[in-house]
């Protein structure tokens, strides 16, 4: 069995089957060819050889080389292969985990004059103008701005060069198109650490909470994430009973410890709407993220000047 496509040759690759490992999982094989294997100087056709992508070494079978009429010899620390007519034609030392390896070298596929390939215009061009989209090069055509240049077709075949080498994530606008008109219509949360030292009261964490409308900040501090529930339900009934509005929505992030289900629970028995953002996307909880940042870099600046 083997791995890697490129080494196979008289490749079927409408074959399917299946082979079991040692730990009882199964491995799909997606099709079975020949292979060129020079060995001792020596060149050797494996055949019926099984694909198998997931497979990560290539693997030679002693009992498939019994039934083609091998011999082989197993002797101290050598294993030694023998054809009816050749004789000796592969030799193994075992190495330190028992196993026997065999080194050899991949034989080249041999081509003829006969073999044509058919090439597809209009991508050869996309290339040589550096990925320029269809679009483009034919305003370079009707405009005449290249000599030599074919009419084109639009390719029908999906460029994966252009996908990994164009792709980007959607613009985060800088600025938020919304902006809260009263106080706690929105709260924006978010907890800071573990941040190291941690402090004489063993307190590892901050979590932030500012309201969008005033951009009032209110700062807790935490021995574990698990404790943001209980500082929340505190902040909650601290800054109602001081304004007398209540919170309408919280924005934060998707960590367990905002998600949890008595979180989720108690701010849908309160009625206060959950703002998740999307994962690995901080932007999106850029008031939160950038008072992280000031509360920081005023922590460090306190801690140099002392």
């Amino acid at each position: 069995m083997c791995g890697i496509k490129s080494f196979f040759s008289d490749f079927d690759e409408k074959f399917r089957q299946s082979v079991k490992l040692g730990d009882n999982s199964k491995m799909m094989v997606m099709g079975k060819g020949n292979i060129r294997l020079q060995v001792g100087g020596m060149t050797q056709v494996i055949t019926e050889v099984y694909f198998a992508p997931e497979l990560k070494n290539n693997l030679l079978s002693v009992g498939q080389l019994q039934e083609k009429g091998l011999t082989i010899l197993i002797q101290k620390v050598m294993c030694n292969i023998y054809h009816p007519r050749r004789g000796l034609i592969m030799q193994s030392r075992m190495s330190t985990n028992r196993m026997f390896v065999v080194l050899a070298s991949v034989m080249p596929q041999v081509t003829t004059c006969f073999q044509t390939v058919t090439e597809d215009n209009s991508h050869l061009w996309h290339c040589r103008f550096g990925h320029l989209s269809f679009k483009g090069l034919r305003t370079l055509i009707y405009k005449k701005m290249v000599r030599g240049l074919p009419l084109l077709q639009a390719s029908s075949k999906v460029c994966s060069d252009c996908m990994v080498g164009k792709q980007h994530r959607e613009v985060i606008p800088k600025m938020s198109l919304w902006r809260a008109s009263q106080r706690f219509q929105l709260i924006h949360a978010d907890i800071c650490g573990p941040i190291k030292p941690e402090s004489h009261s063993h307190k590892r964490y901050l979590i932030n909470f500012i309201d969008d409308y005033s951009r009032k900040t209110w700062v807790y501090f935490l021995s574990d994430k698990s404790e943001a529930f209980d500082v929340f339900k505190k902040f909650k009934e601290l800054v109602e009973k001081e304004t007398g509005n209540s919170i309408c929505c919280l924005r934060t992030d998707r960590g367990g410890e905002f998600t949890s289900l008595e979180f989720n629970q108690f701010c849908s028995t309160n009625g206060i709407t959950r703002q998740l953002t999307t994962s690995y996307t901080p932007q999106q909880n850029g008031v939160a993220e950038r008072k992280n940042r000031t509360v920081m870099n005023m922590v460090r600046s306190m801690l140099s000047g002392k």
